[in-house]
């Protein structure tokens, strides 16, 4: 219970710095609705890290490494995986995307998916543009 307190007390002085700093600019409602959404929704690194690999989980591709193919479901444990190997090098997802999600450490060969419409992405950008949806 300490902890959620704890926890609650930082978003609050999250918001509470936002709302200054929106007062003493006098942002208006259109520039308010302009800023990232991960800033409007707290959303934490830890979080963008989850939705970039439940993206890759709930994706119908097929996840290229090493030369072998892997159903995404298998992609997304193994980017799990390797996540927990490196520990707390890893600080934001960005960090995740360029040390995890994009090559292999084995071979350094870039992670591809592949689509049923037959193109072939990179995995490093397919995570880094759906890293700007999420904060947007």
């Amino acid at each position: 219970m300490f902890l959620l307190q704890i926890i609650t007390m930082a978003n609050m002085k999250k918001l509470l710095i936002i709302f200054i700093f929106l007062l003493a600019n006098k942002i208006d409602a259109k520039t308010f609705s302009a800023l990232p959404y991960s800033i409007l929704q707290n959303i934490s690194e830890e979080q963008k890290i989850e939705k970039l690999i439940n993206y890759i989980e709930k994706s119908e591709a097929i996840f290229i490494r090493n030369g072998s193919e892997y159903l995404a479901k298998e992609a997304a444990d193994h980017l799990r995986m390797k996540l927990k190997k490196v520990g707390n090098k890893v600080k934001t997802a960005k960090d995740f995307i360029d040390l995890i999600a994009s090559k292999s450490y084995m071979s350094g060969e870039a992670y591809k998916m592949k689509f049923k419409n037959g193109a072939i992405i990179n995995t490093r950008d397919m995570l880094n543009n759906e890293l700007r949806k999420i904060d947007k």
